[in-house]
């Protein structure tokens, strides 16, 4: 079953104006069943301009029933049903718009006629319905009124099924999955956008304010994965794409550096919906830190993160930041009672293994147990280390440069591969400055337990 679906409004934006009026014509396929249409008192006053368009004045709809009053009508009438308009992002974002702001979550799959009529009618000079009429011969009796239309659009929908002949269940998969881009989103904007990108995005509503940022490996991928329609979306999800009006993206060539501006970018922005970035830095970070214990050994030891802190690396929880110290002792034959890992007096566990080579009893010297605790501290932490990590670059030609100085972060940038050997002051010129924090500390520490690709300079 198909819902036949046109609405007049105050103007042409979601998030600010409001329905004046609405038509629902149930269509089997072949013809229309049943119908519904009211004027909505849209609780606002309506523009000239749009008055003079529609033919719908103030007093027209000052005692016509409030959205909120035919809600539930539109909810049964449109249920299992496929929601159908003539440039359905429109009609369909405006509905979905009016539900949200009851709290409710109206969700339909979606055909589009300007669509369905390009592939059925080819070559035809506009597509608008007004022209699509005209050519079909098809009569509108009250044109820029929402049942005058939406009657229109239900016989244009019955002669595109008659000349396309295709089921609608294909009709339905295919087109439901076009208009699952944000209402007020241009096709061209993605369309525009190349495959293959490696950066930062940014979604912009329709006042250019950014709402979202986020990093991907292909960045068009990855907006078409935002845009699928799925039952797993949630409720902040779906809001955010009804608003998303624009979207702008910075090419970095490298998935690290796109982590780190992401990071950077969220921090100094704050968008709204950026919510499971807000949510993990609430978490309380735990720190891994090394001190000299009183009988001259290295000791590691886990305790939650404060400001200023510099740990040698960082975890999401105890049980985390447990995981690395093992990993610790297992790769540098470490003694467990040295790594926070054994709490009671006397040899720790491993000693008992010949696993320790005995720093818990004092039978293995300082100095030697101290030349594989640095060992580990060198694999597990850049701290006061100063290097560059080289990566891809935005060109064939470019490699990106992040870079540490003593162990702090300094930001990244871009240099020509032709430069055989560069000169660390060379490299140094090309960064643009970024502020070193928690945040970027985790992601160049996870990035280098598992890479090693640095180059190494004194600073």
């Amino acid at each position: 079953m198909f819902a036949v679906i046109d609405i007049e409004t105050t103007g042409g934006r979601p998030e600010r104006d409001r329905i004046t009026e609405i038509a629902i014509l149930l269509h089997d396929g072949e013809k229309v069943v049943d119908r519904f249409s009211t004027l909505i008192n849209p609780e606002c006053r309506i523009p000239l301009e749009i008055q003079r368009l529609t033919g719908i004045d103030n007093d027209m709809v000052a005692n016509a029933p409030k959205f909120y009053e035919v809600a539930k009508q539109i909810v049964q009438f449109t249920e299992n049903a496929v929601f159908v308009a003539h440039n359905v992002r429109f009609d369909y974002g405006f509905v979905k718009a009016a539900f949200r702001d009851l709290g409710f979550l109206y969700q339909r799959k979606t055909l589009c006629t300007v669509r369905m009529a390009r592939a059925a009618f080819k070559g035809l000079p506009s597509y608008s319905l007004g022209r699509l009429c005209e050519t079909l011969d098809i009569q509108i009796k009250d044109r820029h009124r929402a049942l005058g239309d939406a009657e229109a659009t239900a016989i244009l929908l019955s002669k595109i099924i008659a000349k396309k002949g295709i089921p609608e269940q294909d009709w339905v998969a295919d087109e439901s999955k076009k208009t699952s881009i944000p209402p007020l989103l241009k096709e061209s904007t993605l369309e525009a956008i190349p495959e293959g990108l490696t950066g930062v995005y940014y979604f912009h509503n329709s006042d250019g304010h950014v709402i979202y940022v986020g990093k991907a490996l292909d960045i068009k991928k990855r907006l078409l994965q935002h845009f699928m329609l799925s039952t797993k979306d949630s409720r902040k999800s779906l809001q955010m794409k009804t608003e998303i009006a624009d979207i702008s993206y910075e090419v970095t060539g490298d998935e690290l550096v796109a982590l780190l501006l992401e990071s950077d970018e969220i921090k100094k922005i704050k968008p709204i919906y950026n919510v499971s970035q807000k949510k993990a830095r609430a978490v309380p970070f735990y720190g891994i830190f090394n001190q000299y214990d009183q009988h001259g050994y290295i000791q590691f030891s886990i305790r939650k993160l404060k400001e200023g802190d510099e740990p040698l690396s960082t975890a999401d929880s105890m049980s985390a930041a447990k995981d690395i110290l093992h990993r610790m002792v297992e790769h540098h034959q470490l003694c467990q009672s040295k790594c926070d890992l054994h709490q009671m007096p006397g040899p720790c566990f491993h000693f008992h293994l010949h696993k320790c080579l005995g720093a818990c009893t004092g039978s293995e010297a300082p100095e030697l147990y101290n030349e594989r605790a640095i060992e580990a501290i060198k694999r597990y932490s850049f701290h006061l280390e100063s290097f560059f990590i080289i990566g891809k670059g935005r060109a064939i030609e470019e490699r990106s440069i992040i870079c540490i100085e003593k162990g702090q972060y300094k930001g990244f940038g871009y240099t020509d591969i032709s430069i055989s050997e560069p000169e660390p002051s060379e490299l140094r010129e090309q960064i643009k400055r970024y502020p070193h924090n928690r945040d970027i500390q985790q992601i160049l520490c996870t990035y280098l337990k598992r890479s090693h690709k640095k180059l190494s300079y004194e600073a």
